[in-house]
This record gives structure tokens, C-alpha cells and sequence, in this order.
């Protein structure tokens, strides 16, 4: 947001919580933007912004608050259908803070198979969480239709602490339509899962990749997930802005 903020000469101000890595601040303010640090979470980010934003001709374009970054996150499940062919996964397992490209990819789904390119089947959608923030893993494991606040999180994984995410309701009608399920990882699965991207597969993931992988372990653990069944594991960031903060990418 910053950068195109930039490119087209709009001013932009970025909320971030306080103990955010220094990089991601440094980033922002390298684009020319406006950086807030807010002491709490990203929900207290939200507020602060609201707070400030009160009167001004300001867009807000947090999670799902505009219609643009859903109709971009859907793009995600465009791209794994054109290169499957026009077939799905069987799983796709995806990070979920705010949740947006979980929404997003079951609308593309949806849309795909209105026009005649794919089938009704689909993939199981799976939800990956923190344990120390699982507001939507606790909603689902308890059958409910929304998220309560998850109250004090705690994790180093910086996308995943959402306590309170705003498409809560759309994210657990998407793992249920899908027949998937939801899974809370340890900060300690995350740093193994993000090992294993980097010396096995070449990819400095961030914890939140590294989260997915724990959770299929888990999931194959537990014969969830059958030998056999086609798996797809989203990385949503790169591990360089961790490198700060090494525990959260790597032991020792």
C-alpha cells in the first residue's frame, strides 16, 4: 500500500503494532508513508486508525473493508487451477490471520465453476493458526458461526496475530462448505516448518509458511490427510524480514 501510495503521489499512513520488526517499519517509511506505532495488536491498530481518520477523506483499506484486496487475494485460486489444468487439490492449507485469501479463493472456486472451468469438487480448505491466537480454530472446533476475541495473543508469527479477524463468519463457512478443518500450531512447529522449507526446498519462508507445514504433519499424523492426496501449503511472506527476530525463523 505504501508503494503504490508512492507511484501515485497519495499520501499513506500504516498502523503497525509496536514490537512489529523494525524492517517492517523501516519499509514503510522508505515508500515515503506515514508510520503509527500503537502499542497492542493489530485490532488496536484498527482502532487507532479510525480514531485518527475520524472527519478525513481517509480509504481505509484494511481487511475486508474494500472490495480490492479480496478480488486480488481470489486471483490465488485462479493460479492453482490454470496450473493443475483446470483440476484442484485435494487440501489447501493456508495461514490465517485476517483470512482474506481463504475467502478469496473459495469465491474463486465458485466463480470458476459458474463458468463451466472446473467441477463442483473441492478442495478441503484448512485453516492455521497460533496457538497462542486461534480465534477461528476455537470457533470451529466449537461448532460456533463466529469468532470471539481471542484475548492477550501471543505469537512471533506477526500475520497471525489477529484476535478478532474481521471475516470471521466467511472464513468458517469456507472450511465447513469445503469439508476441511482448522489446526493451532506451537511457536516451536512453526520454526521446524520453516526449516524445512529452507533446507529442503530452497524457500526462506516466514513462520506463517512454516506454520502450514507443521499443520500438514499433523494432519498426516492424525490420517487426515491420506498418502496419495494432492497438497497445496501457502508461504505468504519472506523469512528476510525475520531475520531480525531469529527465533522466529530459525533454532539457536
Amino acid at each position: 500500500m505504501a508503494a503504490y501510495g508512492a507511484a501515485a503521489g497519495i499520501p499513506a499512513h500504516v498502523f503497525l503494532p509496536v514490537d512489529t520488526p523494525s524492517v517492517f517499519f523501516e519499509e514503510a517509511r522508505a515508500y515515503g508513508a506515514r508510520v503509527h506505532a500503537v502499542p497492542g495488536t493489530i485490532r488496536d491498530c484498527a482502532l487507532a486508525m479510525a480514531e485518527q481518520g475520524a472527519g478525513k477523506k481517509w480509504l481505509d483499506v484494511s481487511t475486508l473493508k474494500e472490495p480490492y484486496r479480496i478480488e486480488g487475494k481470489k486471483t490465488l485460486g485462479y493460479e492453482i487451477a490454470e496450473q493443475m489444468e483446470w483440476s484442484l487439490p485435494d487440501w489447501i492449507l493456508y495461514p490465517t490471520g485476517g483470512g482474506t485469501g481463504l475467502i478469496g479463493m473459495v469465491k474463486a472456486f465458485d466463480e470458476m465453476e459458474a463458468l463451466g472451468w472446473i467441477s463442483p469438487r473441492r478442495p478441503k480448505m484448512v485453516c492455521v493458526q497460533a496457538e497462542g491466537c486461534a480465534p477461528i480454530v476455537r470457533a470451529f472446533e466449537a461448532g460456533e458461526e463466529a469468532a470471539r476475541l481471542w484475548e492477550k495473543p501471543v505469537t512471533r508469527a506477526w500475520g497471525l496475530r489477529v484476535p478478532a479477524p474481521l471475516g470471521d463468519r466467511l472464513i468458517l463457512q469456507g472450511i465447513r462448505r469445503t469439508r476441511g478443518t482448522a489446526v493451532a500450531v506451537s511457536e516451536e512447529e512453526m520454526v521446524w516448518g520453516a526449516e524445512v522449507l529452507s533446507t529442503l526446498e530452497g524457500i526462506l519462508a516466514c513462520p506463517e509458511g512454516g506454520a502450514t507445514v507443521a499443520a500438514l504433519r499433523r494432519l498426516v499424523q492424525a490420517g487426515t490427510i491420506l498418502p496419495g492426496e494432492s497438497i497445496v501449503l501457502f508461504n505468504t511472506g519472506t523469512g528476510l524480514k525475520y531475520l531480525d527476530n531469529p527465533p522466529a525463523v530459525r533454532r539457536g
